[in-house]
């Protein structure tokens, strides 16, 4: 189970987390403009937009969680267990895309997301793993730029592409269901109720914040959409780097997995690994992981963009624990 948001300050950001039983050694990785990027059904590019992100990098080839490109366009894959449908015969009139590529291929060329659903139009995904080690991952996703934000699903009736107006992905079920489930919460308020129950009954408010009573605050997915698109909307930051990703942070720790709230198997738990926010306009990916909430920063322009080889900073995820005293 996953999270996802977008988030607009002076400048774009957007982030997740990611939540399982357990890490396949994630990287922040820097794909440079020319690192050769293969495709399965398609020639090596060689020239493309640089790219940083959260990824498992195999033989040298980065499977990645969630990036953003150097022209500001962010993808995030969410699990969408049950519902993503893959093609299995190949497409003579469209791209035809192995599934664990379509972050790197919508990336690599696309500098707005009006650019990507044009490309995605064109493209044929199809159920084709990196290996018979890792399956293809069933997912949808959340992409982003400065000016919009869509949902992408790819189904058995076909590819589904919604505005996204809350810039918030969770899992199942579908987006537009998830949207319509909404329709529940119209009634809450950052602000104090008013009795409406009856004006003769004495009714009081005996406490802050009983205007958002009935937000729920489970860990199931539809109420983490509700819960984050509530916190999102709600939230008030200053326009500096650090007061935006100080909240972004904050708004994604409103649905934190803690260990032992969500039995996956006997002793197994799902927690929160880590929490991604990009400033998408500047190249930068934080993070903190579920032992380690101080913020990290990778700046993609403090490398060389014009290289040939990936760029991989393994997670900070050692508890650390700073005394002020003794």
């Amino acid at each position: 189970m996953c999270t996802a948001a977008t988030y607009q300050t002076s400048d774009f950001y957007m982030g997740r987390t990611l939540d399982y039983e357990f890490s396949y050694g994630d990287q922040v990785t820097i794909m440079p403009r020319n690192y050769p990027l293969p495709f399965r059904y398609h020639e090596t590019r060689y020239n493309h937009y640089a790219i940083i992100g959260m990824a498992y990098v195999v033989n040298d080839y980065p499977l990645y969680y969630d990036a953003v490109n150097e022209k500001g366009v962010g993808i995030a894959g969410l699990n969408f267990v049950g519902n993503a449908h893959y093609e299995e015969e190949l497409s003579e009139e469209k791209a035809n895309v192995a599934q664990y590529e379509l972050i790197p291929w919508l990336l690599s060329q696309c500098a707005s997301v009006q650019e990507v659903k044009k490309l995605l139009e064109q493209t044929n995904l199809m159920n084709t793993s990196y290996s018979e080690q890792l399956p293809c991952a069933q997912l949808h996703y959340l992409i982003a730029d400065k000016e919009e934000t869509i949902t992408v699903e790819f189904m058995e009736a076909g590819m589904k592409i919604y505005d996204n107006p809350v810039g918030v992905l969770t899992n199942n079920p579908p987006f537009d269901q998830q949207m319509f489930l909404m329709n529940n919460y119209m009634h809450l308020s950052p602000k104090q109720p008013q009795n409406l129950f009856d004006p003769s009954l004495p009714l009081q408010t005996y406490s802050r914040g009983m205007g958002s009573i009935g937000l729920p605050g489970d860990l199931s997915s539809a109420s983490r959409f509700a819960k984050v698109a509530f916190t999102k909307l709600h939230a008030i930051s200053g326009d500096s780097e650090k007061e935006s990703i100080s909240q972004f942070f904050h708004i994604l720790g409103s649905v934190d997995q803690q260990r032992g709230c969500c039995e996956v198997a006997e002793g197994k738990y799902e927690i929160t690994l880590y929490t991604s926010c990009w400033n998408a306009q500047k190249g930068i990916y934080y993070y903190t992981t579920y032992e380690n909430h101080q913020i990290t920063g990778v700046d993609m322009y403090a490398e060389d963009l014009k290289a040939e080889r990936l760029i991989s900073y393994p997670l900070i995820t050692g508890e650390q624990i700073h005394w002020q005293n003794g």
